[in-house]
């Protein structure tokens, strides 16, 4: 576990580093063509059940006082021109390497959920809580094309509930169970091969 997050350090740093310039274009993008805040940020539970502020750079229209945690899966009317762009690319998931670096997340690991969603299943939860989430796992690259599957649901909130997610924790338990150094690295070229491909 410490060589791993010794690689999450230093992976995360590298990368900030290296695509600074793209950070600051696309941050200079979102405060012009879409007003609000450049940062999506949202409490997600973590490593141990605790909570933490992920950070994704906003691809929506703000609307006022939404709860935390509401649940707009399948409702694409208020992801902008630029905000499809940087989810199609998974750019709006970028400054999540600040999490990594902090100490919130690893670079790959379970995805964080919100805790609405986490008080689902806890028997599970308690076991996927054991390691730090991740910006990316098998999950992810099994439901990259997600929101285009609760978009065709008359009912995106059960959907999730019911199937999407009982499978995702599956995915979790398995990588907290069997996860190696290789396997990261596997899911990382996964990842960034289903980003181009998609």
């Amino acid at each position: 576990m410490r060589l791993k997050r010794i690689i999450d350090l230093f992976s995360s740093l590298l990368g900030i580093i290296i695509i600074s310039p793209i950070l600051f274009i696309v941050a200079l993008l979102i405060k012009l063509l879409m007003p609000g805040p450049i940062f999506f940020i949202q409490t997600r539970i973590g490593k141990g059940g605790k909570g933490f502020r992920l950070l994704k750079f906003r691809t929506m229209l703000v609307k006022p006082q939404t709860p935390e945690g509401s649940f707009d899966a399948g409702d694409q009317s208020r992801i902008t021109a630029l905000g499809k762009i940087l989810r199609k690319t998974k750019l709006d998931e970028i400054p999540q390497l600040i999490n990594v670096l902090k100490g919130d997340m690893s670079l790959v690991g379970p995805r964080p959920e919100v805790k609405k969603w986490t008080v689902v299943y806890p028997e599970q939860w308690a076991i996927v809580h054991q390691v730090l989430p991740g910006i990316t796992d098998n999950a992810s690259i099994e439901f990259r094309n997600e929101e285009e599957l609760l978009a065709q649901s008359s009912n995106p909130e059960e959907s999730y509930r019911n199937v999407i997610l009982p499978r995702k924790l599956e995915l979790y338990i398995n990588y907290v169970n069997h996860h190696s150094f290789w396997g990261d690295l596997m899911i990382i070229i996964r990842t960034i091969q289903s980003v181009i491909l998609k």
